[in-house]
């Protein structure tokens, strides 16, 4: 059933195209169209309030000239059918927030449950997959007769992708400064590249600008430029990488309780318990 439900989606969903809108002063932003295929990740970077949230909420809701920004939003080179629009089934993007919150007092178990049925679908066997996907991103982990509002912020961001990806088969996911949870960024990537998303990252984080497919420009609720990367930035990838993969490594060594000695610092000895 699931290489049939996965089959569907890649015919329904081919390109998404991002048509420009207007700056804060009123003035037309500087590029003709954003397009996105499946297996795309793309990173939207800028100061705060440069208008980053604003460009993946247009997304969201497939505008079509009738927000702040006035962008359009076609899905296979089209305007999105009143249908996709209005039915969140057919719609084929997830957003996921940092401020992501359940509100529903239900197990893990019972939470993927309805949303398997809302997706008529019967293959309960979905929910230790979703869940163990889940764990792949997250040092904490989690179990399926866990209450929902009882996860962390790191725990809710994801289950949810784990959730868009098995369950919703969403082909668009739209992730919102995620890894401010802690989440494992380089293991979410590595799985979206793997399941054939597209992925729209808003981050601060240098390392997930870095290695995405492209990088968007915001700045005075616009685009300003979009980067393709040359392989200029291989080197510094590859040192800043190495720095996060530090910072993971202490951080989860802090959340074990550890000492951490100035001679765990890198080029020292491995972190280990003092």
């Amino acid at each position: 059933m699931r290489a049939i439900i996965l089959s569907m989606c890649s015919e329904q969903f081919m390109e998404l195209t991002v048509l420009p809108g207007t700056n804060r002063c009123g003035e037309i932003e500087g590029f003709d169209r954003i397009t996105l295929h499946p297996g795309d990740t793309v990173s939207i970077v800028g100061s705060t309030g440069s208008g980053k949230s604003a460009f993946i909420n247009d997304i969201e809701v497939l505008a079509q000239g009738d927000t702040v920004t006035g962008r359009s939003i076609l899905i296979n080179g089209a305007p999105p059918s009143d249908e996709m629009v209005r039915d969140p089934a057919k719609k084929p993007i997830a957003l996921i927030t940092q401020n992501t919150r359940v509100i529903a007092d239900l197990t893990v178990c019972r939470f993927l449950a309805l949303h398997i049925r809302a997706r008529d679908t019967y293959a309960l066997e979905l929910i230790k997959r979703t869940v163990a996907l889940a764990n792949e991103f997250t040092g904490e982990k989690i179990s399926e007769s866990m209450r929902m509002t009882s996860l962390s912020g790191g725990q809710t961001r994801s289950l949810l992708i784990a959730d868009a990806i098995m369950i919703g088969q969403t082909p668009i996911l739209l992730l919102d400064e995620v890894e401010n949870a802690g989440i494992f960024k380089e293991k979410v990537i590595r799985c979206l590249k793997h399941y054939h998303k597209a992925v729209i990252f808003v981050t601060h984080d240098p390392l997930l600008a870095m290695i995405t497919d492209r990088r968007i420009v915001m700045k005075n609720g616009a685009v300003t430029g979009v980067i393709e990367p040359d392989g200029a930035e291989r080197e510094m990838v590859s040192h800043i990488a190495g720095i996060d993969a530090f910072l993971v490594e202490l951080r989860e060594r802090i959340r074990a309780g550890d000492l951490i000695r100035s001679d765990h610092l890198p080029g020292n000895k491995p972190l280990v318990p003092a």
